[in-house]
């Protein structure tokens, strides 16, 4: 069974209900690791060697963020540009990486419509995320279609409740579990 790290990445997690019902709908299991950054760095000083030892020891990524400003949050650019080294994720010797699954969890306030060619932003979101597949590819990883819950700001109750049942489902999918 392959194990799977989540790296939750949200300055402001306390006021995400999205977020916080994706986190509560995990399945408990050894082979989950969830990493919150965010508390672990709040400083923003990161310990490389600690989080190139929790990848080697994960064989799916999971970045779970907001998308911000059509990107990610600081803490997580700052992760990236320290964690995946040259020579450790990349370039020579650089293939700890190589094979493991890269997949995004994102939460976008605005809709998928609003994500689109003729809507708000004039772009799909999956376009906005061509750094991130771009990174994940330099690093030979297997670059996933991301898991969106989008329009987060309009969600009743019950729309939450259905993505957190989904998301559920899809990280049994990741752990080759049966969905009940």
């Amino acid at each position: 069974m392959p194990k799977i790290l989540i790296l939750l990445v949200h300055p402001t997690l306390e006021k995400s209900k999205a977020n916080q019902l994706l986190l509560d709908s995990l399945p408990v299991s050894e082979n989950i690791t969830l990493h919150d950054l965010y508390e672990e760095y709040p400083n923003f000083s990161i310990n490389v060697k600690a989080e190139q030892d929790l990848m080697a020891n994960h064989q799916i990524i999971i970045f779970q963020h907001p998308l911000y400003w059509y990107s990610c949050p600081p803490l997580m650019k700052l992760w990236m540009d320290l964690v995946l080294e040259d020579g450790w994720a990349y370039g020579t010797n650089g293939s700890h990486l190589s094979g493991k699954k890269w997949i995004q969890v994102i939460t976008t306030g605005g809709s998928k419509d609003a994500y689109s060619k003729h809507g708000f932003h004039g772009y799909e979101t999956e376009e906005f995320l061509l750094p991130f597949r771009r990174t994940a590819e330099l690093c030979q990883m297997d670059y996933l279609p991301p898991f969106l819950v989008q329009g987060t700001f309009q969600l009743t109750e019950l729309d939450l409740q259905k993505e957190s049942n989904r998301y559920s489902m899809f990280i049994n999918q990741l752990l080759g579990e049966p969905n009940e």
